[in-house]
C-alpha cells in the first residue's frame, strides 16, 4: 500500500478522488489549506509516497508548498491537480520539481494512470546504478562490484546525488543545495568529499572527474 497526499480545498473533488484513490489500494491523506500541507511537508520524516498538489488553495499558495517539499526533498513525486490553464503556472511548477501536472476537469481513469506512473517511476528511482556501483535508496546501501561500500554520511549524500545526475556534471551550488539543503560548510568542503571519494572509487571501474567550469561528472569507465 503506497501513502499519498491529497492537498485539495474543493471538498466534492476531493472526496471524489480520495474514494477512488483507496479503491486502487492507497493509503490516502487529505488535507485542505495549503498552510497545512506546507506544514505536513515540511520535514524528511514525511512518509509520503506521492503528493497530488492543488495550485490554488486557502493559505499559502500550492507553488509555495511544492517549493518547501523540494527544500529537503528531491524525490517524492509530486503531481500538480489545478483548474489554472496558463502556460507559466505549468512552467513554474515544473521547475520547482513538480513531475506531472493535470489540468482540471480531468478524468479519473487518466489521473489513476499517471498515479501509477509516477509510482512506478519511483519503484524504479530506489535503485541506481552506474557500471559497477549500486545504490539502493530505500537500505541507504552502497555497493561497487557486489562488494558494501562503507561511507560516513556527508559522502554518502554527495555520492547519492552524482549517481541521480550520473553522466552530466554538477557544479557546486546544486549539489550543496540537493545534497546537503543548505547546511554549513566551509568553502572547500565539497573539494574535501569529492578528493575522498574519488579514492574509494579509484580503480573500480567508475570515475569522478571535474569537468572544467562545469562541475563534477560521474560515470562508469
Amino acid at each position: 500500500m503506497r501513502k499519498l497526499l491529497l492537498v485539495e480545498d474543493d471538498r466534492l473533488l476531493a472526496d471524489t478522488l480520495v474514494d477512488a484513490l483507496r479503491l486502487e489500494g492507497h493509503d490516502v491523506e487529505h488535507l485542505a489549506d495549503g498552510d497545512a500541507a506546507r506544514t505536513r511537508l515540511d520535514t524528511a520524516e514525511h512518509g509520503l509516497d506521492l503528493v497530488l498538489l492543488d495550485l490554488n488553495l486557502p493559505g499559502c499558495g500550492g507553488l509555495e508548498v511544492l517549493a518547501t517539499l523540494r527544500g529537503h526533498d528531491a524525490d517524492t513525486p509530486v503531481l500538480i491537480l489545478t483548474a489554472r490553464g496558463a502556460v507559466e503556472d505549468r512552467v513554474r511548477g515544473l521547475d520547482l520539481g513538480a513531475d506531472d501536472y493535470l489540468a482540471k476537469p480531468f478524468a479519473l481513469d487518466e489521473l489513476e494512470a499517471r498515479v501509477r506512473a509516477l509510482l512506478r517511476r519511483r519503484e524504479r528511482g530506489h535503485q541506481l546504478q552506474v557500471g559497477p556501483l549500486a545504490f539502493d535508496a530505500l537500505a541507504q546501501r552502497f555497493s561497487l562490484d557486489g562488494e558494501a561500500l562503507s561511507l560516513p554520511p556527508r559522502e554518502q549524500r554527495l555520492l547519492a546525488c552524482l549517481m541521480r545526475h550520473a553522466g552530466e556534471p554538477v557544479d557546486k551550488v546544486r549539489l550543496a543545495e540537493e545534497a546537503f539543503q543548505g547546511e554549513p560548510m566551509g568553502d572547500n568542503a565539497i573539494e574535501v568529499y569529492v578528493h575522498r571519494l574519488r579514492k574509494r572509487l579509484a580503480d573500480g571501474g567508475v570515475a569522478l572527474r571535474t569537468v572544467r567550469g562545469l562541475g563534477y561528472l560521474l560515470e562508469a569507465t
